[in-house]
């Protein structure tokens, strides 16, 4: 080799080499703390000081499941460990089960609040610390909802240059001989068409193109074919992705059983307090079952510790709706002394009024499947930026204001199912009639994947005398509201009791229809929320008697059956059809039963 070539050699691995670790500098400083239920606010922690590696399995060959996340978690919490592939979040791109075709794009799917992020922030993290995936020089974490606010036109180096100024100290031809790893987190946040069928082909990485036409090629393998691509997803929006563009899918599933207690013990010193908790999730298995997700193991060890910790706490929830007013009626009521020196009444009345503010832009987005929101989507929705901020500043655990990973300002409610309750709180506080409550039935049903079932639950379970309780305590009976709209929300032209039992008869009357097995078990979720259980006490007792038989049940009856199976915490090793079927019109009551056992007869 001539000598300059070799001094220009030496120079090029130089500022590679320099480039490479003010990268790494500034990802460590972006990813190295976590802060639980908040955005910016609060103490950091060390993530490598509180991570446990999280239930990773191989997802199949990319069929989306569009079902309500809940229901799949149900779903999942039937599944034996055992028959699952695992991953370990560092090996995502080595090939399972003896494959040998190398990967390039890895789909990661997984529920809202599953910790498919903190699995993203895990894995940077230790390729920057030198522990794994080493072959690899570059990581580029580009957020969809980063990626978002980009509305010029970009070549692909430009849009490198944009997110990661310190890569303009390598030459763009020399870039693309390097190994890199685009890391694109949160499918479901992205705005972007992704119109893979339409879009033009595009090849050429220094040439200026739309967003788009850049992300469809990249993922396509168009441009820089090289590339290893992570994607992460929530279930429902994977199918954006086409299958012939993904290599491997793998599936986040959250806490087993077994973590679920080591969380509640690791986050309480008093383990008397951890085994009372751990108790009381455990004796409603609906509540059990949220427990995968470990933000509601969050949300659940808010309210449970401040329940059990006072000497007048009233009634422990028990469903859902239940738990999650007492986390709203908490988190409303924290005080923050950056703000309360200036008016506590002033503050309290403001975070409750601007509670419905919040429902609103909840239900309004519910439909549309927005979790994310920027300064637009709050003024569209009447919010003041400036009062988001407040808000969020003392309320981080409902609505957090926080930044994307290059500074933008963002806004997201901690969790989907605290979108999906404040959706339900603004409808139930706008009218909530008997009709009304028949009608959010009917409009549920009518959806394929059941994007609204956990809000009917919510919105039923509000409809309750109990729930009325809390919500005085939430809401405010003072200056917090007018008496005029508290009158209008407790008072006669609410759900009464016998509002509450006609929507009950209803629910049981749409069980004897012909819906999907899927809708049918939400139903019974429904009745469970407005305290209406007799159809599975009939059945509990039928099993308990052992004297089941398939001439005994009602069409209704093999639908509780199938319910009561779902939700035992017991193992289904042998799910025998025999037994059961009386006649084709019912037995597809029993298929997710079937689906969820290990060997079906």
């Amino acid at each position: 080799m001539e000598q300059n070539d070799l001094a220009d050699l030496l120079q090029k691995r130089h500022l590679l080499s320099q480039c490479q670790r003010r990268i790494k500098c500034t990802l460590k400083q972006k990813f190295e703390c976590v802060f639980e239920g908040k955005a910016k606010k609060g103490q950091p922690i060390l993530l490598n000081k509180i991570y446990t590696e999280l239930y990773i399995t191989e997802g199949g060959t990319g069929g989306v499941n569009d079902e309500h996340e809940v229901r799949q978690i149900e779903t999942a919490s039937k599944k034996r460990l055992t028959e699952d592939t695992t991953v370990k979040c560092n090996d995502i791109f080595k090939p399972l089960c003896g494959r040998e075709t190398p990967i390039r794009t890895v789909l990661t799917k997984g529920v809202a609040g599953i910790g498919k992020t903190v699995s993203v922030q895990k894995f940077i993290l230790d390729w920057v610390d030198g522990k794994a995936n080493q072959d690899v020089h570059f990581i580029f974490a580009l957020p969809f909802r980063d990626l978002n606010l980009i509305k010029d036109k970009y070549s692909l180096i430009q849009l490198l240059h944009h997110f990661v100024p310190d890569l303009k100290s390598v030459e763009s031809t020399e870039l693309f001989r390097y190994k890199v790893l685009f890391i694109f987190d949160g499918l479901d946040e992205c705005r972007l068409p992704l119109d893979f069928r339409n879009n033009e082909s595009w090849f050429d990485g220094t040439k200026k193109t739309s967003l788009d036409v850049l992300l469809t090629n990249l993922i396509k393998g168009n441009l820089l074919p090289s590339a290893l691509l992570w994607i992460t997803s929530r279930p429902a929006a994977a199918n954006q992705i086409p299958p012939e563009c993904v290599h491997q899918v793998t599936e986040i599933r959250g806490f087993s059983d077994a973590q679920k207690e080591e969380y509640f013990r690791r986050r309480f010193s008093d383990q008397s307090l951890a085994s009372r908790i751990i108790t009381h999730v455990k004796s409603s298995r609906s509540l059990f079952i949220m427990c995968h997700i470990p933000v509601f193991c969050w949300i659940s060890a808010t309210v449970l510790e401040k329940l059990f910790s006072e000497t007048d706490r009233g009634e422990i929830p028990r469903t859902l709706t239940e738990m999650y007013t007492h986390f709203l009626i908490f988190q409303t009521g924290l005080k923050n002394d950056k703000y309360m020196k200036n008016s506590e009444t002033k503050l309290k009345k403001y975070s409750k009024k601007f509670l419905l503010k919040l429902g609103k832009l909840a239900f309004d987005n519910l439909e549309k499947g927005n979790l994310i929101f920027y300064e637009q989507d709050l003024t569209e929705n009447d919010i003041d930026v400036s009062e988001a901020s407040v808000f969020s500043g003392v309320c981080t655990e409902v609505f957090k204001e926080e930044y994307g990973l290059y500074q933008e300002k963002v806004y997201c409610f901690v969790h989907l199912s605290i979108q999906e309750y404040l959706a339900a709180l603004y409808v139930f506080q706008s009218n909530s009639s008997a009709d009304l409550l028949k009608t959010a039935v009917d409009q549920t049903l009518k959806s394929k994947n059941g994007h609204l079932d956990l809000y009917l639950r919510f919105l039923l379970g509000l409809s309750t005398d109990s729930s009325k309780t809390l919500l005085q305590r939430l809401l405010g009976l003072s200056t917090d509201l007018s008496m005029t709209l508290l009158q209008r929300l407790l008072g006669k032209t609410r759900t009464s009791s016998h509002d509450i039992k006609e929507t009950a008869q209803y629910i049981k009357e749409k069980i004897k229809e012909n819906l999907s097995p899927e809708r049918t078990i939400n139903l019974f979720h429904c009745l469970n929320e407005l305290g209406d259980n007799s159809l599975v006490e009939e059945v509990q007792g039928y099993l308990n008697s052992g004297r089941l038989s398939a001439e005994d049940l009602s069409p209704a009856q093999y639908s509780a059956l199938a319910f009561v199976l779902l939700m035992s915490d017991e193992e289904l090793d042998v799910f025998d059809l025999k037994k059961f079927i009386r006649s084709d019109m019912e037995h597809w009551r029993l298929l997710p039963v079937v689906k969820t056992s290990k060997t079906a007869l």
